[in-house]
């Protein structure tokens, strides 16, 4: 079924919008929930939980496109469980490590205190980062989101390109420069 016959059946409150999400979409959340968590189980509740948040956003949300509108919801539904399990003593999996990476270029805005600062700030970043994006070359891009999105391994990167992991691993160093670089230019504090 189309994207835009999903959404007509969430607008129109159909249970069916979640069956045919879970045909067209589940193995898409379910990969992107099993990178982060690593647990069977765990990444079928977030799935689940994906569906439930959709359902509770559409309406009045009308994502442009529903595939990307889903891997968000599920990745930040996982990095949140993840985090959860993960609180207290960061082991060193394949999410702890990406994260770990991106913490010399990404900053930790603290919206706690301000709300709106923090709001604002997200913004910005978001606008910096698809920016950032846009810029770099295709190859780059892929490799950086694979990453640091999909939080793909350096070995996993390096076969679906054809590559060696020692280019992978240079052109994400370059990439978070890159973006270090650029964040510092547009005076976000790191």
């Amino acid at each position: 079924m189309e994207d835009e016959k999903i959404i007509g059946l969430f607008f129109a409150r159909s249970e069916n919008a979640i069956s045919e999400t879970a045909q067209k979409y589940g193995g898409y959340c379910h990969s992107i929930a099993w990178r982060i968590l690593q647990n069977q189980e765990d990444s079928e509740e977030c799935v689940s939980d994906t569906y439930l948040k959709a359902w509770e956003s559409i309406p009045p949300k009308r994502p442009e496109k529903l595939r990307t509108y889903l891997g968000k919801l599920t990745r930040n539904l996982a990095l949140h469980i993840y985090e959860k399990y993960h609180a207290e003593k960061r082991g060193m999996g394949r999410t702890a490590l990406a994260l770990d990476e991106l913490k010399e270029c990404i900053p930790a805005f603290t919206p706690a205190f301000d709300p709106v600062a923090g709001i604002a700030d997200d913004m910005a970043l978001k606008e910096i980062l698809n920016q950032f994006l846009s810029v770099l070359p295709v190859q780059t891009r892929l490799i950086f989101l694979r990453r640091y999105w999909y939080f793909d391994t350096i070995a996993e990167i390096a076969a679906a390109f054809r590559v060696s992991e020692s280019k992978v691993k240079m052109s994400l160093l370059r990439s978070r420069g890159r973006l270090k670089q650029l964040l510092e230019k547009e005076g976000i504090c790191l």
